[in-house]
């Protein structure tokens, strides 16, 4: 049970619009705020930045 607490399951949501998502897990500990991580969007084939939603 304590790994689905400290390592949740989150997804991040392209900034462009595409609706494109990654899913991955977190550390709660390292990280507290949202992230916002630079990924690649295959729908536009360019890099662009991803932010978290729960």
């Amino acid at each position: 049970m304590a790994r689905n607490e400290l390592r949740p399951i989150i997804k991040l949501r392209s900034t462009a619009g595409t609706g494109y998502t990654y899913v991955t897990r977190k550390n709660r500990r390292n990280d507290p705020d949202r992230l916002v991580i630079r990924k690649f969007d295959p729908v536009l084939r360019k890099h662009v930045e991803f932010k978290e939603e729960r």
